[in-house]
């Protein structure tokens, strides 16, 4: 072989090699921040716009967390964390659609691996509970800081659960009597829906959400459906 033939095309490996070390060094740097740390990717969750759009802001801030998505109720929340693959979803608990602990249930089941934060006013070793079964890493309070936010995401990035403080006591309070079935029937009741307009909603029949009702009714020690609504709403259990 033409000896500059040959030099020819080790240069030609040699520029191909330190184009490619180049190639790579940029494609890894995208997930990094200017510090080194690895860019946190989230997808935030909540029906208020202006609350959304706030935290939203702030978390990028923060230079490695990075909001990939957002959604304003729990179908698109849903959507959202399987279509961007987050590392966190930071979501409320009352949403339209779904709530924030059906969407948590429904990525435990399909094992996802995005870790979960709740977010939220309330305050109730209940809903505390239900989170946590439904695979939460963390439940925080509104009333924190958004750099306390930010540090939370981070810890439950690192594996570890993050719990506000005021409720860490309370996780094993009251056990929830109620199954999820009675759950469901209860709240809609709650909500002012006949048992008729229950049971199409649920595809059941009249007769077995009167006996859900009934059940929960018992258990929780109420006169009606509306105080029964109204105790499990008060514990979390809704």
């Amino acid at each position: 072989m033409n000896p500059a033939y040959k030099e020819s095309a080790k240069e030609g490996a040699r520029d191909s090699h330190r184009e490619s070390s180049r190639d790579g060094a940029r494609e890894s740097g995208k997930d990094k921040d200017k510090d080194g740390r690895k860019t946190i990717r989230v997808v935030l969750a909540e029906d208020q716009g202006m609350v959304l759009g706030a935290l939203a802001a702030l978390l990028e801030i923060e230079g490695d967390i990075s909001v990939v998505g957002q959604a304003r109720n729990g179908k698109e929340a849903l959507e959202a964390v399987l279509n961007h693959k987050p590392d966190v979803f930071i979501t409320d608990i009352e949403m339209p659609h779904m709530s924030g602990l059906d969407v948590a249930a429904e990525l435990k089941r399909r094992r996802t691996g995005t870790r979960v934060v709740i977010v939220t006013t309330f305050a109730r070793s209940g809903y505390l509970r239900r989170a946590l079964e439904a695979g939460a890493s963390g439940y925080l309070l509104k009333d924190m800081r958004c750099e306390e936010l930010a540090d939370a995401v981070r810890r439950v990035h690192q594996g570890l659960r993050v719990i506000h403080p005021e409720l860490a006591t309370e996780a094993w309070g009251e056990m929830d009597p109620l199954t999820d079935r009675e759950r469901q029937v209860l709240r809609l009741a709650g909500e002012g829906m006949a048992s008729g307009d229950i049971a199409g909603e649920l595809g059941l029949s009249d007769g077995t959400v009167r006996n859900y009702l009934s059940e929960a009714i018992s258990k929780l020690g109420a006169g009606n459906r509306v105080e029964a609504a109204r105790i499990a709403r008060t514990k979390g259990w809704l």
